[in-house]
């Protein structure tokens, strides 16, 4: 497996210190938080965009995902979210990305959410088997179980459109790794990795040193084959009083490769 660290870890980081933390400490790839307030957004022009990609291409560090907040399954129109989404696909096109991170949103009655969600994810489809980038729904807020986010995955029924494992999520939703493992595993694009304190306190925490199950979620994946990426989502921004997280990386990773090799 492949490892890789979102830039919400690092808040407002330039581009060129994101890929050298990288390189230093042995990651293969970055997510890319994509919001105005960072160096990588949907608001850049083609220039801007043709220079972040050509920084990837030669620090040799992977553009994973270009992480977006479109909301597919959110009440409203669908014109906004769509146009939203296509914005953050034609973006991921252009840095060379594989992925591009939705979340559920879903407000009201279940069916209606998942029926809203399905319809947005299979229109987008097409424009992202276009763009050759395929859009992860995420296990998060109305649909934070794998089995939730399969309610929507199944009628899409598209090559184009998966899931974004997040462990800790799918953990405050009751599921246990190997229940989410084989409710996405057909549909999985990679998983998002972190630690917490506590169901109460979810200030993020060095990777081993919180009650998340990430021996459990590593095992899953290793007896199942799957040989994905995993990403170290700390949520730094959300958190200010949380440590900084380039001191955390080395041993992060450290404490990511020690899981793989007890796995495998």
């Amino acid at each position: 497996m492949k490892l890789a660290f979102s830039t919400l870890g690092v808040p407002g980081l330039p581009v060129p210190d994101v890929l050298a933390l990288a390189s230093e400490h042995g990651y293969h790839g970055v997510e890319l938080r994509a919001h105005p307030e960072e160096p990588v957004h949907p608001g850049l022009s083609p220039a801007e965009r043709a220079d972040v990609a050509a920084l990837f291409r030669g620090s040799g560090i992977e553009p994973l995902c270009v992480a977006g907040y479109a909301r597919v399954a959110a009440p409203g129109d669908d014109a906004a979210v769509l146009g939203e989404l296509r914005g953050l696909l034609r973006l991921a096109h252009d840095l060379g990305a594989p992925f591009v991170r939705v979340f559920p949103g879903g407000e009201g009655p279940r069916e209606e959410a998942d029926a809203i969600a399905a319809r947005r994810l299979g229109t987008a489809a097409e424009d992202a088997s276009a763009l050759g980038v395929r859009i992860l729904l995420e296990t998060h807020d109305s649909h934070r179980t794998g089995a939730d986010t399969m309610r929507v995955l199944g009628p899409v029924g598209h090559r184009q459109v998966g899931a974004l494992w997040d462990v800790m999520h799918t953990w405050l939703g009751g599921e246990q790794p190997a229940q989410t493992y084989a409710a996405l595993a057909p549909q999985l694009g990679y998983v998002q990795v972190k630690d917490i304190a506590s169901v109460e306190d979810t200030t993020p925490l060095p990777l081993g040193a919180g009650v998340l199950p990430l021996t459990e979620c590593v095992e899953v994946l290793s007896r199942g084959g799957w040989d994905g990426w995993l990403c170290w989502e700390y949520e730094k921004r959300w958190y200010e009083q949380a440590a900084p997280l380039p001191g955390l990386l080395a041993a992060g990773r450290d404490h990511l490769v020690r899981l793989l090799g007890e796995a495998a």
